[in-house]
């Protein structure tokens, strides 16, 4: 498949862009700051562009099979970026004609999960106050996909580690796995990457969590 990524830089995206170019995926990796981005091989187009444009993205989405997207806030003081680079991504792909975007969220914007343990609600709750404006954010994120024309998936992971992929997770497709308290960035591009040709996915949030 040919694949664009955005948010190549950061610790999903880069995983995305890796484990897609050793699947033998051709991607195009759109970023800010080429320098930054540590991922090399065959078959792997970097971009430079200004992700506040819609039309700056135009080429870097067209012909492509799907378009996946590691952009987030990185702090507090980032919320608000993401919803609106989102929206940039999908007038971009709108305007080329490009339906298929996988997009990663958090698992607070999804619905709780069942049977959910005492400790496990009281910590989330929180754990929600304290990041409110990053949430809200992707809450924001989520209400732009909900109202495209986009073939969408957001995939809501938990607390994020830095692991190995093990491809061993649990996945809830509109919901949330119960005691999901962590996971790793590359088991969540791994379910990024699953998603792209999974049709129970489409419009659809995934809880993703071991």
């Amino acid at each position: 498949m040919k694949l664009t990524v955005f948010g190549a830089t950061g610790g999903v995206g880069g995983e995305i862009v890796r484990q897609a170019l050793a699947a033998g995926h051709g991607v195009t990796a759109v970023v800010r700051d080429p320098a930054r981005l540590s991922v090399t091989g065959e078959g792997l187009e970097v971009l430079r562009a200004d992700l506040t444009d819609p039309e700056a993205l135009r080429a870097a989405v067209t012909g492509r099979d799907a378009v996946l997207s590691g952009l987030g806030p990185r702090k507090k003081a980032d919320a608000g970026i993401t919803a609106d680079l989102t929206r940039s991504v999908v007038r971009a792909m709108e305007a080329e004609g490009v339906r298929r975007l996988v997009v990663v969220s958090a698992a607070p914007v999804g619905p709780p999960a069942e049977r959910q343990p005492a400790v496990d609600r009281i910590m989330g709750s929180l754990v929600a106050r304290v990041l409110k404006p990053v949430y809200d954010d992707l809450r924001a994120m989520e209400a732009a996909l909900a109202s495209s024309a986009t073939d969408w998936t957001s995939v809501r992971p938990p607390r994020l580690q830095d692991k190995p992929a093990t491809g061993v997770y649990r996945r809830v497709v509109g919901g949330t796995p119960t005691s999901g308290r962590f996971i790793g960035r590359a088991d969540v591009a791994h379910a990024m990457l699953a998603a792209i040709d999974d049709a129970s996915t489409v419009k659809q949030g995934v809880g993703v969590a071991y």
